[in-house]
């Protein structure tokens, strides 16, 4: 076989998307109410006509995986994907469902979220019993406010999601964060700032569509900032900077971009 062969081969394995980071995913929820500007389940959902950039924060809840009795899956399970959990009383309770019928189950699970603080000391009171099963990832994308509710609108501000780290770092859970896309030109500062709650790995992506058309006056400035983001000069410099961090791992956006192979 040739090298070309093999690298084709190589990449091939790569795993891309939610399979860098589990095994399986589960949902319970239709929509989001985070409304991210950059939400690929939204984006997905646009194309296929299953919701619009004002409807697709009206949620609803899946009935259907809510009284699902899960199996032991093999491997990690990823709860939630496409959606976050939320201090609202109806979808609080289709998600714990969900959260406790896979954990009874004994599934390890990778528990992801832009968090509200409430949400998370729930998790840790109520499911203390599975402790091992459970890693949380945070997505914390910006320390910058104005940035996260402009691409984030209904999330937590940054305060909320940098005390839920380290309640659950200091509960003694495994601990980890998604910086995608990391919002900041500079993400230095932000790594820096979470890097002591985190036990596991700091994940780094970059946004993986930005629109040109059919975007408002009032918000081109925003678009125009975050490509500067993802230039690729830019990319590797980042890349040089983090690249012998011990906890800093690459979403497949970057690796990608930077055609790198691991």
């Amino acid at each position: 076989m040739n090298s070309r062969s093999n690298q084709r081969e190589k990449c091939e394995k790569i795993p891309t998307g939610t399979k860098e980071w589990a095994d399986h995913n589960v949902n319970c929820i239709k929509g989001c109410f985070n409304n991210c500007r950059y939400c690929y389940a939204l984006l997905m959902a646009k194309r296929f006509g299953r919701a619009t950039n004002n409807t697709w924060k009206n949620m609803i809840i899946r009935d259907d995986v809510v009284n699902k009795q899960f199996r032991k899956f093999s491997g990690r399970v990823m709860f939630p994907s496409s959606h976050d959990i939320f201090d609202l009383p109806d979808y609080e309770q289709a998600c714990f469902s969900v959260l406790e019928n896979l954990l009874k189950s004994g599934n390890d699970i990778l528990v992801t979220s832009k968090p509200r603080l409430a949400i998370i000391k729930k998790i840790v009171k109520d499911f203390s019993d599975y402790e091992q099963q459970i890693q949380f990832r945070f997505t914390i994308t910006s320390s910058d406010d104005q940035l996260l509710k402009f691409w984030e609108p209904n999330a937590p501000r940054f305060q909320e999601r940098l005390k839920s780290l380290q309640y659950a770092f200091k509960k003694g859970y495994k601990t980890s964060v998604s910086i995608e896309p990391f919002l900041d030109f500079d993400p230095k500062p932000l790594v820096e700032t979470i890097s002591p709650f985190v036990t596991e790995s700091i994940w780094l992506g970059m946004m993986n569509y930005i629109p040109r058309n059919n975007v408002r006056k009032a918000d081109a400035s925003y678009y125009d900032l975050i490509r500067k983001n993802y230039s690729e000069e830019h990319l590797k410099e980042i890349y040089e900077i983090f690249n012998n961090s011990p906890k800093i791992r690459w979403k497949d956006s970057i690796k990608t971009k930077l055609k790198i192979i691991s």
